[in-house]
């Protein structure tokens, strides 16, 4: 009896043995495809054929979003993808990331030792939501071509996220991709073409059934995370509002040279965290932004006479 316990044990240790390395070998397998594809790259039929074989039960949500990572005209702007998936698979898309970066360094770490290194670190959960929303918001950049949001409207009710907070990540996180498609055409002519920028910005996705600059919702609690790959962690707001401030500036810019509607640039400059003095400490325009503040109250008290 006593051998048949002993026989019986080291099976199932085994089974859960192999099952531990069957998660981690696919955890390396999905590194290596996002490292691979996440750009330009296309995979091949069989390469979609091999991700999906063997992945173990607990993987297969992280497997689909990799998958649509890596493919072209994907399917990241549907609901099922925007919606925030439970905690075990936020943690494995982190572990799949850093395996990824892991992957361009010459002086790398073993992937198994790193995998577990994250399993057993404790990460914040506003951290894995950015990811999140920073790997999906990457692929649609990288993969989803031209840039067209016009008929995107992203209700934030329906995408699980619990707070201000997490829904002030997705806006962020979105409008960090936005901003960038808009930046070239400002920093690299001169003069900026804002002729073309504005066609970006008029293609520019709503929330909650409202043009993009209406959301204001960034009154929740700052904290610090690690943002660039080189440098430790950072507040969040300094990083992100420093650059959606930057992306309604640039949008004030484009409507100044294009000749647009006094009543849309009121519009953008009312309507918006433009006015909003008490977060112009989260941007490095602050004195910019002091000066069209203080316009634009001379020019409403001038109208009110």
């Amino acid at each position: 009896m006593q051998k048949i316990i002993v026989l019986t044990f080291t099976f199932f240790c085994s089974i859960l043995c192999f099952g531990q390395t069957s998660e981690q070998e696919k955890l390396i397998e999905l590194g290596k495809a996002y490292k691979e594809f996440m750009f330009r790259n296309e995979p091949t039929r069989d390469i979609y054929i091999d991700i999906q074989v063997n992945v173990p039960n607990n993987l297969k949500t992280t497997t689909s979003f990799i998958l649509q990572c890596i493919t072209t005209k994907n399917k990241l702007l549907s609901t099922p993808f925007l919606t925030l998936p439970n905690e075990q698979t936020l943690k494995q898309l982190y572990i799949v990331k850093a395996i990824n970066l892991n992957l361009r360094e010459e002086n790398r770490i073993d992937n198994y030792r790193l995998i577990d290194n994250l399993m057993t670190t404790s990460i914040s959960n506003y951290e894995l939501v950015d990811n999140y929303y920073g790997m999906l918001f990457t692929a649609v950049g990288n993969k989803n071509q031209p840039f067209d949001f016009s008929k995107v409207d992203f209700l934030l009710k329906n995408y699980n996220l619990k707070d201000e907070t997490e829904k002030g990540i997705f806006f962020l996180r979105c409008m960090d991709y936005c901003g960038k498609t808009i930046w070239g055409y400002i920093n690299n002519y001169r003069p900026a073409n804002t002729q073309k920028a504005l066609e970006n910005i008029d293609k520019f996705p709503k929330f909650n059934g409202r043009v993009y600059y209406q959301y204001t919702d960034f009154y929740f609690p700052d904290f610090d995370i690690k943002i660039l790959d080189n440098e430790g962690e950072m507040s969040y707001k300094d990083y992100y509002l420093n650059k959606y401030y930057e992306t309604l500036l640039y949008n004030l810019l484009c409507l100044n040279n294009e000749g647009r509607s006094e009543k849309e640039r009121n519009d953008l400059l009312l309507g918006s965290i433009l006015k909003d003095r008490s977060l112009y400490k989260y941007s490095t325009n602050k004195k910019v932004l002091e000066s069209i503040f203080i316009d634009e109250i001379t020019n409403l008290e001038k109208q009110s006479f």
